[in-house]
């Protein structure tokens, strides 16, 4: 199978870094923020289609439903403000909210936070043509630091989206480390309107990152693509598999690649020895019960102001002030 080589100018050095790091690790890992190149845009909005995955359709009903309540809690406040939605992917549940808020004719801007530029490039291409009358400035980059620089750009109060259950992207440490990292870059009454997905049949989470069509394992599979092409590494993808699990005590919903074989991967300049049967520990997907959102807010700073969920309860957008 051949591989396309980037040149060596090309590479980028956090991204190599970082994979040689995790899989030079006693235990080895990738970083789910790499999933996200065209390949892994495009596989996950098929994941977002799918039957199984109900996290889509549960928070779209929520935004579709409940915009107005929202909005209502949004402009309470009266003043001015910057609408800042961190990994905004290509905004098909945010619109709502826009709708509305454009509707009342309230002086705000919206700032898309995405690490993928080809997201942020097709929102400022998209966007203005569905919203005539919407203000806004794609932010491509690391959350922290386009919030600090939304931050930098205006000193009105902020309003942040963290949807999709993106907090389940963590496991319950991080998340907490992350809520007051968010907290710290806020002002007093700011908002956070964060998404979680809730604890349930645990057969149903289960499939939902297990597909009977193998997308989720082409979406996991295709982060050693663009290690391929990317990073100079040589991996035989056919010699890699998708497991994922998940514990109905703890939550976590874990996905991982085994290694079918005892192999060697060039990356880089460097060798990596994987054992048969050995894995990658690739993502968490962290699913919470109700007073498990109620704590994490209170732990990291914020005041749980309001929860809006989906006829079924699935999801929740949960509504926090900075306290």
């Amino acid at each position: 199978m051949s591989t396309m080589i980037t040149p060596p100018t090309a590479i980028n050095t956090a991204f190599l870094n970082d994979v040689l790091t995790g899989l030079k690790a006693h235990k080895k890992s990738l970083s789910s923020k790499y999933f996200y190149d065209e390949t892994g845009d495009y596989i996950f909005q098929q994941i977002m289609d799918m039957e199984e995955y109900y996290l889509t359709n549960a928070e779209m009903e929520i935004l579709k439903d409940q915009s107005e309540t929202l909005s209502d809690l949004i402009v309470a406040e009266g003043s001015a403000f910057d609408l800042i939605e961190l990994g905004a992917g290509d905004a098909t549940k945010s619109i709502h909210l826009l709708k509305s808020l454009l509707s009342r004719e309230v002086d705000f801007t919206y700032l898309p936070i995405d690490i993928s530029a080809h997201v942020i490039s097709d929102l400022e291409e998209t966007l203005p043509t569905k919203l005539p009358n919407l203000k806004m400035e794609g932010l491509n980059g690391d959350y922290f630091a386009m919030v600090k620089k939304a931050n930098a750009l205006s000193s009105r109060r902020k309003v942040l989206l963290f949807m999709g259950a993106n907090i389940g992207n963590m496991n319950t440490t991080e998340a907490e480390d992350f809520c007051r990292a968010l907290r710290s870059e806020l002002s007093t009454d700011d908002l956070l309107i964060i998404g979680f997905d809730l604890k349930k049949n645990p057969q149903q989470i289960l499939a939902a990152y297990n597909d009977a069509a193998g997308i989720t394992r082409s979406f996991n599979i295709n982060l050693l693509h663009r290690i391929n092409k990317e990073l100079q590494a040589n991996f035989v993808v056919e010699n890699f598999d998708h497991y994922a699990t998940y514990d109905p005590e703890t939550g976590a919903c874990k996905s991982y690649l085994i290694s079918l074989t005892d192999q060697l991967v060039n990356v880089g300049s460097e060798e990596i020895h994987f054992l048969e049967n050995e894995h990658i520990y690739m993502e968490i997907s962290q699913k919470y019960a109700l007073p498990e959102t109620d704590q994490l807010a209170g732990k990291t700073g914020f005041i749980p102001v309001a929860h809006l969920f989906d006829q079924r309860r699935y999801f929740v957008d949960a509504i926090w002030k900075a306290g």
